[in-house]
């Protein structure tokens, strides 16, 4: 219909059944809880992964790096962009690119396939995610209404990695790996379909776009990790090791010098002045980096090591999502008392120490004793840091320059836990090797002959046979040392740069919440 037959209580860019919030909210809150859920989901598929595409234990690290860098890295252009192109228009079209690379990524055929997917889906969500959650304050009205439905998102945000994990191992176990990203597609569709019926279009501001930022920013920060998953396998002295670490300084300097003279940065420069926003991203980029870390070498243990079928180890993991709901209510409640600064102590010595216990892991360590007690201390420690890193992150701030600081926290979250993890898999590839020179006459004296075929075609151990068991353990529990290392760089943050005090935080009474899980 033309502008000029709209009735007088029409709009461009209404819904077209206006009236229904309740199918909005489900319709904003699915596309949050695709995109949170993606990392989880796709984690316990990983050892399938693994086995189907022919991935080095080193190389698997891109299935999650390929996608978080992307994420993290576009993450502040995509809210951008809703403002600009409006939030409905670029919620649908960042909604379509994830639900097409989902599908994409499903029919792969070859590592890189899956790899390039996956980096598309981090694109789709950094579209999507900042938009959905902007998506509220269009379609609901300032006060009750529009708080829970704040509620709703975050809990969603909160909630989504532990229905990934389940649903990652249901989908695994009883379908295949490929379903895992097979499932996006009917609900990215039905989210297409569904928004321009029940969402308002928002109106577009006038911008610009920081795209040569985001770009030397998310390249940078992919050579970096490059380096890093290189160097465990080939070595520091290999050139393209070399020349990727020197492609990271030049992209990343580059990135630095245009966020300095651009007008309108993807990344404000500004919010790094503060000492206590400043601590706070250090904090979040330490503490991630351990997590994703965790994550992912704690999913190939139970099912490599321990034999956990993929609903097992999907279970096995939830204890850790309760007591990260544990910690950030205990924060949450008690944040207004004690001020923030001693639960970002506290928060960062319990992850430690439970980092340090992982680090003891071995070959023959149980999941009670060797992986379920770390992990409960590392997720509650956790927990007391996400709420009170997210509020501190915006303390200070004016109100239109809050979601710019929560966004940045919750990009530093995504970066971080790339770079977190490629450095750990150095330490991992590392200490694999010597474990595996040392085991090397053993398996040579008592391998079957299949076994020593399967040795000289692939330079690995059978991953079914005690040693390649070994091998794996050893390197794990290795790779848990700079994590301990990352804990403790967040805990020394917690105490000699943070400053911020309980007054602070008086007049952010709910601005950060929703966004943290954004």
């Amino acid at each position: 219909m033309p502008t000029s037959q709209l009735t007088p209580d029409q709009k461009p860019g209404a819904a077209r059944r206006e009236g229904r919030p309740g199918i909005a909210l489900t319709v904003i809150a699915a596309c949050q809880l695709m995109v949170v859920l993606d990392v989880t989901i796709v984690n316990i598929a990983l050892p399938h992964i693994q086995n189907a595409l022919s991935f080095s234990t080193t190389d698997l690290t891109w299935v999650v790096s390929a996608y978080t860098l992307t994420f993290g890295g576009m993450l502040l252009l995509g809210g951008r962009a809703g403002d600009i192109l409006g939030r409905r228009r670029v919620f649908m079209a960042g909604v379509l690119l994830f639900t097409f690379a989902s599908l994409l990524g499903g029919l792969a055929q070859e590592p890189w396939q899956l790899l390039v997917a996956r980096a598309l889906q981090g694109v789709g969500g950094a579209i999507a995610s900042p938009t959905s959650l902007a998506l509220i304050t269009t379609t609901f009205a300032e006060g009750p209404q529009r708080n829970r439905a704040f509620g709703v998102f975050a809990a969603v945000s909160a909630g989504g990695g532990a229905v990934g994990l389940l649903a990652g191992g249901m989908l695994t176990e009883w379908l295949d790996w490929r379903w895992v990203l097979f499932v996006n597609v009917p609900i990215g569709l039905l989210i297409a379909f569904l928004a321009p019926r029940y969402i308002n279009e928002s109106e577009r501001h006038p911008g610009r776009f920081d795209l040569s930022g985001a770009l030397t920013s998310t390249l940078g920060m992919a050579s970096l990790v490059y380096g890093f998953i290189r160097a465990s396998e080939e070595g520091w002295r290999d050139d393209p090791t070399i020349g990727s670490f020197g492609a990271a300084a030049v992209l990343l300097t580059a990135f630095v010098m245009i966020e300095r003279r651009v007008k309108e940065p993807i990344t404000p420069l500004k919010m790094f002045l503060d000492r206590n926003r400043s601590g706070t991203y250090v904090i979040m980029l330490s503490l991630s980096a351990a997590m994703f870390g965790m994550f992912f070498f704690i999913v190939l243990f139970v099912q490599n090591v321990l034999q956990y079928t993929p609903i097992e180890a999907g279970l096995a993991f939830l204890p850790v999502t309760v007591a990260i709901a544990v910690g950030a209510g205990l924060s949450q409640r008690f944040l207004p008392v004690f001020g923030p600064k001693p639960f970002m102590v506290a928060g960062s010595t319990i992850a430690a120490v439970g980092l340090a216990w992982q680090a003891t892991i071995s070959a023959d360590s149980s999941y009670l004793g060797g992986v379920l007690g770390p992990m409960m201390i590392f997720g509650f420690g956790m927990g007391l840091n996400f709420v009170t890193l997210t509020l501190t992150a915006v303390s200070g701030v004016a109100t239109h320059e809050a979601g710019a600081a929560s966004g940045l926290l919750n990009a530093t979250q995504q970066v971080g836990g790339s770079l977190g993890l490629s450095i750990l898999t150095t330490v991992f590839g590392t200490a694999s090797r010597h474990e595996a020179e040392d085991l090397l006459p053993g398996f040579l004296a008592n391998a079957t002959p299949a076994q020593k075929s399967e040795f000289a075609a692939t330079h690995q151990f059978p991953a079914d046979s005690s040693w390649g068991r070994g091998v794996l353990a050893e390197g794990i529990g290795t790779a848990f040392v700079p994590a301990v290392a990352m804990a403790v760089l967040a805990l020394v943050t917690a105490l000699f740069v943070i400053r911020v005090r309980k007054s602070d935080l008086e007049a952010l009474s709910g601005v950060a919440g929703p966004s943290a899980g954004g």
